[in-house]
């Protein structure tokens, strides 16, 4: 079984992030959403938010591959070792994306072993790679419309949070 993990913050999950999953759906039997810890960032959604956030997006993509969703906190590479896991999947909007993934996949490569983990590069569509979670929220903090970025369900949250609508 070819299991892909797709890491991230998804604060919030975007269009963009969907189109990825989507497209990971076409080479892996299972992908694992895997959302991250991270120390550095100060999210708008709490985990469990964020989590029940993607569980109920990703239901609006049609696909017989099986998707979970899970909170981890440590070395991806770790995460997907223990989940016997083909390859890590990241998408890459932009050119200023590639030298960091590409960085990170070869660590993530050596952690592994030579013979480990790989890391799948997909490019979303073009109307979505300008987007990311950063541009959304700021956008919504200033009570711009967000309809085209994220699902309905999302941008509800999202106002919510900003105590709009």
């Amino acid at each position: 079984m070819r299991i892909g993990i797709y890491p991230g913050t998804f604060d919030p999950i975007t269009n963009g992030h969907l189109d990825i999953i989507e497209r990971a759906t076409k080479l892996f039997d299972r992908i694992i959403v895997t959302l991250a810890r991270n120390s550095s960032k100060k999210p708008l959604f709490s985990g469990q938010e964020r989590v029940d956030l993607v569980k109920e997006v990703i239901k609006q993509i049609d696909t017989k591959v099986e998707i979970e969703v899970e909170m981890f906190n440590g070395l991806i590479v770790d995460y997907a070792i223990a989940k016997k896991a083909t390859a890590i999947i990241r998408g890459l909007r932009a050119m200023s994306d590639f030298e960091y993934e590409f960085q990170m996949a070869l660590v993530n490569r050596r952690l592994s072993g030579n013979d480990g983990i790989s890391t799948v590069f997909l490019m979303p569509h073009e109307k979505y790679t300008y987007l990311n979670s950063s541009i959304v929220r700021e956008l919504a903090s200033y009570g711009g419309d967000i309809s085209y970025f994220v699902p309905p369900i999302v941008e509800k949250a999202i106002l919510a949070k900003f105590g709009m609508k």
